[in-house]
């Protein structure tokens, strides 16, 4: 049973989701807008672990993927709504340089580091610090990274806060300090998908169109190169295009990655205010989502390794482009890439990451 953080207004819920294996509990927070919309967050990874949105008729489902229990996210790491970081996508042959000092990272996706390494903050339990309606549904959690965890320099307080912004719509707002240069670069890792999470149907009939004139393309290893137009390309998505519309295209890096696994270079680059960057539709449900950030890039993932090991919820097997990311961030190696823009973070700045998630129907 749902516990009110707040019986006067019970628009936020806490709840037990488990317990790790040590005993330690998991909580989960849902925040409840109007219409039926629920953003559920764990505590375990600061994951969104459901996303309730309601169709053109009203119905809701849950479009984001991810388990009903705690024991599939304890044991296999999948990222499923997980907050990523130190630094989220991949950093080449898991080294850099800062201040003249080579930093080596612990590798985990080849040869390369992943998703800031085999224990990112996906696998660590944040703390709850606040949680309430005023002014809006919020719960905000943190974490304290010590100096040298997954070889990263400088200890690292991080927060991120989930708050509804609209009766169907939701923000989710990084910050973090530093006591010693280092790198940051915080996301969101949710799967979609806008006809349900259980639904049976794969994103292939999904419509989506990002505000990139640029991407990057990789190398077999997913580590990027500079800057190429997507005009031409199955890469150009500057107008709504069906994702399965040229997936299966013979283009090199669609089958490098078996897919969409790549950072578009967003118009503008990095801007003080959220923007729009994408707008993902379903026709069938006549669910769409429009996708909001201050962030110079947003990787694209077709959930292209997804292959029928995860089971997901109501007993789901998640397949193969079963479900998709879109992940607001700075560009993927920047550490290594002065071109890039920048991912470093001194003592008395503060690193801040703002993507808002609208929810409507057409």
């Amino acid at each position: 049973m749902m516990k009110s953080l707040d019986a006067a207004r019970p628009h936020v819920a806490c709840e037990l989701f488990g317990h790790l294996p040590d005993g330690t509990a998991v909580k989960k927070v849902t925040l409840r807008g109007s219409k039926g919309f629920e953003v559920a967050v764990i505590t375990l990874g600061a994951a969104v672990q459901a996303l309730q949105v309601p169709d053109r008729e009203g119905r809701c489902a849950d479009v984001a993927l991810g388990h009903d229990a705690l024991a599939p996210y304890v044991a296999h790491r999948r990222f499923f709504g997980a907050t990523i970081g130190r630094y989220a996508n991949r950093i080449a042959r898991g080294r850099f340089e800062l201040d003249g000092r080579w930093i080596q990272l612990p590798t985990n996706n080849g040869p390369n580091t992943l998703h800031g390494g085999p224990d990112g903050f996906d696998r660590r339990l944040w703390r709850i610090e606040t949680a309430g309606v005023d002014p809006a549904a919020s719960v905000t959690l943190s974490y304290a990274s010590p100096a040298g965890e997954c070889g990263f320099p400088g200890a690292l307080s991080a927060r991120v806060a989930f708050a509804l912004t609209g009766d169907t719509a939701f923000s989710i707002a990084f910050e973090a300090v530093t006591d010693a240069p280092t790198v940051v670069n915080l996301t969101n890792h949710t799967f979609f998908n806008l006809a349900g999470a259980d639904g049976g149907t794969d994103v292939l009939d999904h419509r989506l169109a990002i505000d990139a004139d640029t991407f990057l393309p990789v190398d077999a290893d997913g580590i990027p190169s500079r800057p190429e137009p997507v005009a031409g390309t199955p890469f150009d998505l500057t107008q709504p295009r069906l994702i399965g519309g040229r997936i299966r295209d013979a283009h090199e890096q669609l089958h490098l990655r078996r897919g969409y696994d790549h950072n578009f270079c967003i118009r503008g680059g990095r801007t003080e205010t959220p923007r729009r960057v994408a707008r993902l539709a379903h026709p069938a449900s006549g669910r769409v989502m429009t996708l909001m950030t201050d962030q110079p890039g947003l990787q694209f993932y077709s959930g292209n390794f997804l292959d029928g090991s995860a089971v997901g919820k109501g007993g789901r097997l998640y397949g193969q482009y079963d479900g998709l990311c879109l992940e607001p961030q700075i560009w993927p190696d920047a550490p290594n890439r002065p071109e890039f823009p920048s991912a470093r973070l001194n003592p008395n700045e503060t690193y801040r990451h703002v993507s808002v998630f609208q929810f409507s129907t057409e």
